[in-house]
């Protein structure tokens, strides 16, 4: 017999850990393959984690409520065979092989531009946070006394974003100045903020907040604090949206078997606009600007506790409108029955709110770092307007909603937010009646 260690996966991009919040099996339960064993949520969403081998749990090494961080073990299975003994082995071999290495490794100032291809031979050794760095580029970050968590913050440009020779000396390259500007920025930090007493009277209901309610406040805030809110703000007509998708709805159901709101329609507008503004499809990593290649949208989603979850269209400007609808109707059913996979909510470069279906006219939404753009939906209603005709102007009744377009002023100046703004309005009043599906 050997025991095998249940180590906690990786949860998806930038999730360094893990709240236990419920065991699936007791000590002495026989495991099968791909058994759900744990329940664990991390500040996105809930997961199972599946065993992958068959045998007996014997021993739980964290509670309910424990944070454990990715890769740590959290259970031993006791399965048939010799593989411990084998795994210590394989160690021992990869331990000479490292040794080996490292003695071969040069110092920063005797690398070369060729060394690039001495870098892609050498076995990749892992962080705290699971990410892979080469001995040579780890040597490098010793000999500038570069912290892990300096370490772990540069962008990698190597396969699976690993950080490459090339990466860590344009670091070592720009350390200073980026010293300079956050020193600059510290002092003119204001002074901490002081809290104010919160008085607890005779009837006072206190209630705790949940983890993520907590996870979503922390996010909010250190969101104000990081980016420069501005707001810009367009009146939309979209009277022929309405026409149209009340003329096409029941034909769109039984033909497409899905519902057609108006959320797919706004999405694929918005997605248009990101791609004709690709710098609106930006990260801000220090003092550098990290352009996306893919526009993932997210679209916001209440859940039935009150709180807010953004599961992510990836690659929405490749779809066409049934191919949106059914990627927007199937992540929402998945949200409110809380079916989401991390790989759901991660990678988002854009996102999109509806605070009109909570009946408001228009709203100011809070940035969802690390992207740049928010764009809020204010409620559709009828209103009096213009209409402007060959035959003169007049009044008439069409149906106008707000689009709010909140941007981080750091990299998105107030020409660029209007402009993107202006053109997701243009899609939508340019909406051809006609249109087919």
């Amino acid at each position: 017999m050997s025991k095998f260690e249940l180590k906690l996966p990786k949860m998806g991009e930038s999730v360094a850990e893990a709240t236990i919040t419920s065991w699936l099996k007791n000590i002495g339960d026989t495991i099968e393959m791909d058994d759900a064993i744990v329940e664990v949520a991390t500040d996105k969403v809930d997961s199972e984690i599946p065993c992958e081998v068959e045998g007996t749990l014997v021993e739980i090494l964290y509670q309910v409520d424990d944070v454990v961080k990715v890769g740590g073990t959290i259970a031993i299975i006791e399965i048939d065979g010799e593989a411990e003994t084998t795994e210590v082995e394989i160690d021992e071999k990869s331990s000479q092989v490292e040794e080996e290495l490292q003695v071969e490794i040069p110092t920063v100032a005797s690398i070369k531009e060729d060394d690039i291809k001495v870098e892609e031979a050498i076995v990749e050794m892992s962080s705290p946070s699971g990410k892979f760095y080469s001995p040579l580029v780890k040597n490098i970050a010793r000999e500038e006394k570069i912290s892990t968590k300096e370490l772990e913050d540069i962008i990698g440009t190597g396969k699976d974003q690993r950080v490459t020779k090339k990466d860590i000396l344009a670091f070592v390259e720009n350390r200073n100045a980026v010293h300079e500007i956050n020193t600059n920025l510290k002092a003119v930090v204001a002074k901490p903020v002081v809290k104010s007493p919160v008085f607890v009277g005779e009837g006072d209901e206190i209630i705790e907040m949940t983890r993520m309610g907590k996870m979503i406040a922390k996010h909010m805030v250190d969101s104000k604090q990081t980016s420069a809110h501005v707001q810009s703000f367009v009146e939309v007509d979209v009277t022929n949206i309405v026409k149209w998708r009340n003329k096409v709805k029941d034909e769109f159901l039984k033909r497409e078997g899905e519902k057609i709101t108006f959320t797919p329609i706004f999405m694929e507008a918005v997605a248009k606009a990101v791609r004709d503004y690709p710098m609106m499809n930006v990260s801000v990593d220090g003092d550098k600007i990290i352009k996306k290649k893919d526009i993932n949208l997210g679209m916001a989603a209440a859940l039935g506790d009150g709180n807010l979850i953004v599961p992510v269209i990836k690659r929405a400007d490749q779809l066409n409108l049934v191919g949106m609808t059914k990627a927007v109707n199937d992540l929402a059913v998945r949200a409110r029955k809380g079916k989401l996979d991390p790989d759901d909510i991660q990678g988002g470069t854009f996102t999109v709110t509806n605070v009109g279906s909570f009946g408001s006219i228009m709203g100011t939404p809070i940035i969802n770092q690390p992207q740049v753009g928010i764009l809020a939906l204010g409620s559709i209603r009828k209103m009096p307007a213009v209409i402007e005709t060959p035959e003169g102007d007049f009044i008439g009744i069409r149906h106008k909603m707000i689009i709010t377009h909140s941007y981080d002023h750091r990299v998105v100046n107030g020409a660029l937010g209007s402009m993107f703004t202006k053109r997701i309005a243009d899609y939508l009043e340019d909406w051809d009646i006609n249109t087919t599906y």
